[in-house]
């Protein structure tokens, strides 16, 4: 994989806007940087971070009521935070990252 510099800062970029707009910048990295294979792998390293988020947001409403839900969201915003910058921090040094639980919808 090519590992120059700008690779590495859009990589970094995508990890560090995952946090705040979920999955739409790895998405459309993912889309748009079709050339480049390390932005290609972080993009859907990312997107399939976020797509698992999603899917525990979910599974956290539904369970709002019961109420543990409610208990959940803080618990996820806390992960997605952590591994948004363990991501951030692995691709600032030109490292492959990979979140351990992220479900692998896109391969």
């Amino acid at each position: 994989m090519s590992k120059n510099q700008d690779s590495k800062n859009m990589a970094l970029l995508i990890w560090i806007l995952t946090i705040f707009f979920g999955f739409i910048p790895s998405l459309i990295m993912y889309l748009v940087k079709k050339d480049d294979a390390y932005i290609q792998s972080q993009s859907k390293e990312a997107l399939n971070w976020s797509i698992t988020v999603f899917i525990l947001c979910i599974v956290a409403s539904v369970l709002t009521l019961i109420v543990i839900g409610a208990f959940l969201y803080p618990v996820i915003a806390l992960c997605n935070l952590i591994f948004c910058i363990m991501g951030a921090m692995a691709t600032s040094k030109g490292d492959d990252f990979a979140v351990p639980f992220a479900i692998r919808l896109i391969k």
